[in-house]
């Protein structure tokens, strides 16, 4: 292990590569990033893939959207030969209720702004995208067909060999267990592996974003929360777009492969660093899902597994430096859409990182807006 580098990436997700590799491109120096277990073996390899531009506020449809431009074309920005599977078939998201269809057209007006081509569609609108929906009592749908799919194993690959490729180190199996500190400096990064003097730290740890905070004095309001998600049997492609229910609290897409990925959210979930897989979550997906969707009740079930959301109370994530310490940056609570605004993420904590100009304002994002009450909150996740 090198003995210093000017800064250290905590987390080996694809937050954490994409930042490593565009601080090495702007001319950041030596960056180390430091994994506790292998490439995308946190919350990336768990989620459920999907990549959309329509949401409730400003901030994450802008994220969104400049990186869905990004991922278009990612591995030629990249220079690596990496196949991503970067697919487009929409997202539907379905509106049950006045309540439900008022927020959803005023999120169509903010997207519509922001140059997000989503749309209205009304119950047989919807039909025809997905034609063994089930629409009773459906008011409506948001749709956009530029929303999709990646691979995020394949993503945070493309990612961490654009890195290397910049020189940028890459420890796997290397547990971060303190952050020295003095006088509100960063010195060093002890690991299992030996310790590496640096000003400079990222913390982008995901799940455990509030651990390496506390590691360096530093209180963050994220927490854990576990999700859970299954993989049915691969049928012939039967199903376009991601549909989501916010009313349902589910997600479900059929993948490339086509494998049908489908997710729950439980709001009552405690915090925890638990990622065990539950029967009582295969019942409720089963029950909710071939509700929405009836021919998926004869697929047959071939894995599930459970991942951790970096949960943050305003559903906004926390970029940006602490005010407490000098030169310790977060880039954590994304609330289970980390993945999909990974590629202008690392742009901006490089460009903070560095004191650039940032593409575009990231003041909004600072961890102190819960102190002054000045919350972003976001109304459409699961």
């Amino acid at each position: 292990m090198i003995n210093s580098a000017d800064v250290v990436v905590i987390g080996g997700g694809v937050i954490g590569c994409s930042t490593a590799y565009n601080l090495a491109k702007l001319g950041a120096g030596k960056v180390a990033v430091i994994e506790k277990g292998y490439l995308a073996s946190g919350a990336t390899g768990r989620c459920g893939a999907g990549m959309r531009m329509q949401w409730g506020t400003e901030t994450n449809c802008l994220l969104s959207r400049e990186s869905v431009k990004m991922l278009a074309n990612l591995p030629e920005r990249l220079e690596v030969d990496v196949d991503i599977e970067f697919t487009q078939n929409g997202y539907l998201l379905l509106a049950y209720g006045d309540k439900m269809e008022t927020q959803f057209k005023k999120n169509l007006e903010l997207q519509h702004s922001l140059d997000i081509p989503s749309r209205w569609v009304t119950p047989r609108e919807a039909l025809e995208i997905v034609p063994f929906l089930n629409i009773d009592e459906l008011r409506g749908a948001a749709y956009c067909a530029e929303d999709g799919h990646c691979n995020p194993f394949m993503v945070t690959e493309a990612y961490a060999r654009a890195a290397r490729n910049l020189q940028v180190e890459i420890y796997t199996e290397t547990e971060v267990q303190g952050i020295e500190t003095k006088n509100g400096r960063i010195l060093a990064v002890r690991t299992n592996q030996g310790e590496i003097k640096t000003n400079t730290v990222v913390n982008a740890a995901g799940g455990y974003a509030k651990t390496i905070g506390r590691m360096a004095g530093i209180e963050l309001p994220i927490f854990p929360e576990r999700h859970e998600i299954l993989v049915t049997e691969p049928v012939e492609p039967t199903m376009g777009p991601m549909v989501m229910s916010f009313y349902h609290n589910l997600y479900c897409q059929q993948s490339p492969h086509g494998s049908f990925i489908m997710g729950i959210g439980h709001p009552d979930e405690p915090e925890s660093f638990d990622i065990r897989s539950s029967w009582q979550f295969l019942r409720d997906m089963a029950s909710r899902v071939i509700g929405i969707l009836p021919p998926l009740a004869k697929l047959n079930i071939i894995r599930q597994w459970a991942g951790l959301y970096d949960m943050c109370p305003d559903r906004t994530p926390i970029l940006g430096s602490s005010p407490q310490l000098k030169r310790f940056y977060t880039a954590a609570g994304f609330s289970g859409h980390g993945f999909m605004i990974s590629p202008i993420t690392g742009q901006l904590m490089a460009e903070m990182i560095l004191n650039q100009p940032t593409t575009f304002p990231v003041q909004m994002f600072d961890a102190g807006r819960f102190e002054r009450g000045e919350l972003f909150v976001e109304p459409s996740v699961v």
